[in-house]
């Protein structure tokens, strides 16, 4: 008799495990992935090579990891559009330090010192003086691209010290395979989807973003969450720049230029709400990798750009639908 309790207590743990999947927005999103690759590499011949999909991995790389910081921030629910800026920006930090000393570590402590001040910046206006995020951000966004011509005078300027270092950064492969970048990435993901799930900010991130009020009333500090989460997010673009940096061997004035947007498509495609409280850095990197395989797939096929932004905006657009209607019969 306890043996026949036990099995009927134990039977419906299948299928409810099966349906809690199947609600997982990861699950329809790495479906979508599988879906992509399958059609392109049925498309095209050179789509499903080695050489193809691990530049893909090394282009995806840097809205990944600048994606993990704006997630953060939509998590807590606020907004980030200054990071096509910042890429651009640190470039000449780690640059003109980089030709005056012959230190690749000077300049990048140069780099991510102009990130860190901007993130405090974003931070303190958005989380301490109640700003608008957008108005904050988007700002902050002119502000560091009027800046960069500005200094630049619309014009490169050049790695003259040329260090190997430097260079490997963003152009060198692990074990020949597989880009640096990508690798930096991936280790970049799973420490932050490790510490959102299974230390105290995580927690508190999600309260935040989820609903305010009730986050304080718990004893959770709202604005240093929020606060946190903007100098995250600018430090971690500041990486994302430094590949990039890395990878053009200059500081480049147009760098960046629409980055902002890239990534956060990416973010609202991987199920990370606008209103904040909702999402995964999982669901952030799979909507990263479905824009980049689109994007690289379209290209195999001499789709022109203007057809490709149009696809990729249904995409978008289609996926922010699927969500709200799931959320409204939820």
């Amino acid at each position: 008799m306890p043996q026949s309790v036990s099995s009927l207590a134990a039977a419906p743990a299948g299928p409810s495990l099966l349906r809690r999947l199947a609600r997982r927005n990861e699950i329809a999103l790495l479906l979508s992935l599988l879906a992509v690759i399958a059609f392109f590499a049925l498309a095209s011949d050179t789509f499903l090579t080695t050489r193809n999909l691990t530049n893909v991995l090394g282009q995806a790389a840097l809205p990944l990891v600048a994606g993990i910081g704006v997630a953060i921030v939509f998590i807590s629910g606020e907004v980030d559009v200054s990071i096509g800026s910042l890429v651009a920006a640190i470039a000449i930090p780690l640059i003109t330090i980089m030709n005056a000393t012959e230190s690749f570590a000077l300049g990048v402590a140069g780099a991510l010192a102009l990130g860190l001040a901007v993130g405090v910046v974003n931070g303190y206006l958005a989380a301490y003086l109640g700003i608008n995020s957008l108005i904050v951000t988007l700002g902050t966004l002119f502000i560091l691209r009027g800046g960069v011509y500005l200094y630049t005078g619309q014009r490169a300027i050049p790695d003259d010290v040329m260090l190997e270092s430097f260079f490997q950064l963003g152009n060198g492969r692990l074990f020949g395979v597989v880009p640096h970048p990508a690798v930096i990435a991936v280790i970049l993901l799973i420490a932050f989807a490790y510490f959102l799930r299974h230390r105290p900010f995580g927690r508190q991130l999600y309260a935040v973003g989820g609903n305010p009020e009730v986050a304080r009333l718990a004893g959770y500090n709202v604005r240093r969450v929020k606060f946190v989460a903007f100098v995250i997010s600018a430090l971690l673009a500041t990486i994302a720049g430094i590949l990039l940096a890395s990878r053009l061997g200059s500081a480049v004035h147009v760098a960046g230029l629409g980055f902002e947007f890239q990534v956060v498509a990416a973010v609202v495609l991987g199920g990370v709400s606008l209103s904040g409280g909702v999402g995964s850095l999982a669901g952030m990197a799979l909507g990263v990798l479905i824009l980049q395989f689109v994007s690289n797939g379209l290209g195999m096929l001499n789709i022109a750009t203007e057809w490709q932004l149009v696809i990729t905006g249904g995409i978008i657009i289609a996926a922010v639908a699927f969500d709200e209607l799931k959320r409204r019969r939820a």
